[in-house]
């Protein structure tokens, strides 16, 4: 076994190095930064147009992950004809179809989208472990070519790459993949990537209700969403509460160098891991935190820390085989939410405030912003990075899941009052709430 914590401690110049600048690589042998960025510039390439679910560009996108799991000699598992009664061919793809949680929402005619999920699976060392399973995922798909969900409405029908979001993420399980199967962990692992994520976590949910291995024996779910734009050593890891042992497990794992890692508890959250989590099934999501070309069409590669990135796989890797490895399987606890859902706090609303969380703002009561868009009405109102929301419309915002309750329960055009904690006193502010893609 190669060591990454041995291998990050004698790269930690080069490290430091790429942390601090976009596209940046490290040299390192272990998790490798280099193929990470190729793999995140193939991925949000204008060829794949965005990888919109339903799209020539998103099934481009499953067929290079189907070809570099096999590549990697992964155990295809899903049924090929999904009627057999009896053995049947299997492939890595898992064939759905997608209806938009939005659209449900509205006159329309439902939306019918023919997608995938791509899975493998890396057979377990230990036989007396291997019919137990950890999954690793992250989602695949993103806006494509659409204003839809877009916070660049102006940019009309540009390409919205979605290097970080999620070429990162799909990059960091095939970096996993190529690392685990170098050395295999005691219990197998499921290597998978979602389609249909920004329409409502689509992929995730077909995936566990139509589960490729039996969910009784999955112990845990990794995520990534978002991972490439380390900035600040900062990596934020939600999840920690759903199992007792998980606190230990993740600090163990942050070895020297240490990243700067802010723990959240809950296992809900507005990306895959949720739909696993609603199962009962201990998660982890690590996410790098958002930034100003989050659903923009400058999300590019050449914005990607590599370093950074092979920085959380590493960190990855230690956490993912410590679950992998031990001899009993994680206790499970149900943390405590405000909200108990299974979708992303995206779905079924067009409404749009301008906002940008602070996603490691941590127990702080309040949603704390780390900006807001240029001429947003968030901007418009007044709000302004720094600011704590409190209330809005007349009810409390404790975090980001009451947050996004309240603002959702608006429609676009009502004109609403948001109050914030500035400077330690109480601001109103008047915003009148627009449509998003507008």
């Amino acid at each position: 076994m190669r060591r990454p914590d041995r291998i990050v401690l004698s790269a930690v110049a080069a490290l430091v190095a790429a942390c601090h600048g976009g596209g940046a690589v490290s040299s390192l042998p272990g998790a490798d930064s280099a193929s990470i960025l190729r793999d995140v510039t193939w991925l949000a390439d204008d060829a794949r147009m965005g990888r919109a679910t339903g799209s020539a560009g998103l099934d481009s996108a499953a067929q290079y992950i189907e070809r570099r799991f096999a590549a990697l000699s992964l155990m295809p598992v899903v049924a090929v004809d999904t009627n057999c009664r009896a053995s049947c061919a299997m492939g890595f793809q898992m064939r759905y179809t997608a209806r938009p949680i939005a659209a449900r929402h509205t006159d329309a005619p439902p939306a019918v989208l023919a997608s995938s999920n791509v899975v493998g699976v890396l057979r377990g060392a230990d036989a007396a472990l291997a019919n137990e399973y950890v999954i690793v995922g992250a989602h695949m798909d993103h806006l494509g070519m659409s204003s839809d969900f877009a916070l660049d409405p102006e940019a009309k029908n540009a390409i919205r790459h979605g290097a970080d979001d999620n070429a990162s993420g799909v990059a960091a399980v095939l970096e996993l993949a190529r690392l685990f199967t170098r050395h295999p962990a005691r219990r197998s692992i499921v290597f998978t990537t979602f389609s249909g994520e920004e329409l409502g976590l689509l992929g995730s949910a077909y995936w566990t209700d139509h589960p490729p291995v039996p969910l009784a024996n999955v112990r845990a779910m990794v995520n990534f969403d978002m991972v490439g734009r380390m900035h600040d050593d900062k990596l934020i890891v939600y999840g920690v509460a759903t199992s007792t042992e998980l606190p230990g497990i993740v600090d163990a794992a942050n070895t020297a160098p240490a990243l700067s890692i802010s723990a959240v508890g809950d296992g809900f959250g507005p990306s895959d891991h949720s739909s696993f989590y609603a199962k009962n099934l201990a998660v982890l999501h690590l996410f790098t935190d958002l930034h100003d070309d989050y659903h923009r069409a400058t999300d590019v590669a050449s914005k990607i820390n590599a370093g950074g990135e092979a920085r959380v796989v590493a960190f990855a890797e230690r956490t993912i085989r410590a679950i992998a490895d031990r001899d009993a399987p994680l206790t499970f606890v149900r943390a405590p939410s405000p909200v108990a859902r299974g979708g992303s706090s995206r779905e079924g609303s067009n409404t749009y405030l301008g906002s940008i969380p602070d996603m490691a703002a941590g127990s702080t009561p309040g949603l704390r912003l780390s900006g807001v868009r240029a001429g947003s009405p968030a901007d418009k109102g007044g709000l302004k990075a720094g600011d704590v929301i409190v209330e809005l419309a007349g009810t409390g915002v404790k975090d980001l899941y009451s947050y996004t309750d309240a603002l959702y329960a608006h429609k676009p055009g009502e004109t609403i009052v948001i109050v914030v904690l500035r400077g330690g006193a109480r601001v109103s502010c008047t915003i009148v709430l627009g449509e998003r893609g507008r």
